[in-house]
């Protein structure tokens, strides 16, 4: 049997009419960047977040960068983060020539630790960057209780969390601001690259409106340097069909984890939810201390597998200015070591998802 991570040829047949469908009707009204599809698909997006502006662009990395830009970070700010999590998140930080200070996380649910961010926080901080790594909420109680405190901004990244909720709220809607991506991975994807930002300050969305299309409040006129990062007509369309079927795949990548959890839970470590968390599993990761051998046994099973994230952002050689040594992030340095994803896309099959489970058995009893 042959198992990939994820198979978008099996998404986009259940949906292949409407998606050509959305093409022609783009195809047909000439309009490819802005016009009635991204219009209707932003505000189809925030009805469904239940925040008051979503604004469509390029892709989840300008997300972030667009968002530090509309708070007003500035070289040599700091910008509190942490360092299991994809590259873009310190990559965005760095690249507006903030500075990315990390926190270490939590062992149980390998988001920040949000005990320890008050003891990073210096006269320099000017934000703090969450992430709901995997799909599972971050406790963003108390990162506002800090922000308040400190007056510092928050920005969420929640690149992996569309339609997730904490305390039944839904992710990206906490902070500042919210940025999402629509990779063709994710739980909601484009056919290529898009991103969201999401806010309900009506000064902030002004601003990352602007900075979207080069600073400039119409044609012709810019009152501050920005970008060029737009999410396409197509795109907008595309999403506009997925978004009716978002509810049910999650749904379905729950009855998944759960299946897996009761298989899997006295032979490697499986996911831990916290309290007030509705988890919709954009990886479905366990952990093991043979986790190696278990990725070359699977794979020779067939079965895909993907290791997020085998290096934290702190010991990435593109950022070994900051400084950073091995042993200064444990938690996180231990959990690079110990993950693996296994496929937890809506389409597998009950066969296949109790061939993974049978395999990894087959791996422990030997």
């Amino acid at each position: 049997m042959q198992i990939p991570i994820i198979d978008l040829k099996r998404q986009h047949a259940i949906m292949k009419d409407e998606l050509e469908e959305a093409f022609r009707r783009v195809l047909e009204s000439g309009i490819f960047i802005y016009g009635q599809e991204l219009e209707s698909f932003e505000k189809e997006v925030a009805e469904y977040l239940g925040v008051k502006h979503a604004i469509g662009v390029g892709n989840g990395t300008d997300a972030l960068i667009l968002s530090l830009s509309a708070i007003g970070i500035k070289p040599g700010d700091e910008v509190i983060t942490t360092p299991f999590t994809f590259f873009a998140t310190a990559e965005s930080i760095a690249q507006k020539g903030a500075v990315p200070v990390f926190v270490d996380i939590d062992d149980k649910t390998m988001n920040i630790d949000v005990e320890k961010i008050e003891e990073k926080i210096t006269p320099k901080t000017k934000a703090i960057l969450p992430v709901h790594i995997f799909g599972q909420g971050v406790k963003m109680e108390k990162i506002l209780q800090i922000a308040q405190k400190y007056n510092l901004k928050v920005i969420e990244d929640t690149a992996q969390g569309i339609g997730a909720k904490r305390n039944g709220k839904s992710l990206g809607t906490f902070g500042d601001l919210g940025t999402f991506s629509f990779f063709p991975t994710k739980n909601l994807s484009c056919l290529g690259d898009g991103g969201l930002i999401v806010t309900n300050d009506d000064e902030l969305a002004k601003k990352v409106r602007m900075l979207r299309v080069h600073g400039s409040p119409r044609k012709y006129y810019h009152q501050f340097l920005g970008y060029n990062s737009r999410l396409d007509a197509l795109q907008a369309a595309f999403l506009r069909v997925k978004m009716k079927y978002i509810e049910s795949w999650n749904k379905r990548r729950q009855e998944i984890a759960s299946i897996y959890n009761e298989a899997l839970k006295y032979i490697v470590r499986v996911p831990e939810v916290d309290e007030g968390n509705i988890h919709i599993y954009h990886q479905y990761t366990i952990r093991t201390e043979k986790r190696d051998q278990l990725v070359d046994f699977l794979r020779n099973k067939g079965i895909q597998v993907a290791i997020h994230y085998p290096i934290p952002l702190h010991l990435q050689p593109a950022l070994s200015y900051l400084g950073y040594e091995e042993g200064d992030l444990p938690v996180a340095e231990k959990a690079t070591k110990e993950v693996l994803s296994l496929p937890v896309f809506p389409e597998l099959t009950e066969e296949e998802v109790n061939y993974i489970i049978d395999s990894i058995r087959e791996f422990f009893k030997k």
